[in-house]
């Protein structure tokens, strides 16, 4: 593994949110797909994330109890994953603008094997 640090984060968004998301994301240059864009709807929290982990892209959902419960397991179980952003549902301006506030602050290094609410980036 490379010794420079990761700086930026590579993202999942888990089918909860709309594609539209993954659209204005990449607009502004980030690495960011979307469940829907790659036709994994339909599958289990843990299939999500294993996904997003073997990609080494960092989750995003509006499912926190889920993930925090997974998170938790995986730390149980000694699993990494690249990071994982919950959030309760908000408009789509406002789940950007505040993903934006976090991918601009946060470097893939900070987000690994780490649960971010998105409520913290206003």
């Amino acid at each position: 593994m490379s010794a420079e640090p990761a700086l930026f984060i590579r993202l999942y968004l888990d089918e909860d949110v709309h594609r539209r998301v993954a659209a204005a994301l990449r607009l502004r240059q980030f690495d960011v797909v979307s469940a829907h864009e790659i036709g994994r709807w339909g599958l289990a929290d843990v299939e999500q994330l294993t996904l997003a982990a073997a990609e080494g892209r960092a989750l995003f959902t509006f499912n926190p109890p889920d993930y925090l419960q997974l998170h938790l397991n995986w730390l149980q179980l000694g699993k990494e994953h690249a990071g994982i952003i919950v959030s309760e549902q908000l408009p789509i301006g406002e789940t950007i603008r505040r993903l934006l506030n976090l991918l601009n602050r946060v470097t893939a290094d900070e987000m690994r094997n780490q649960v971010f609410w998105l409520q913290s980036f206003k």
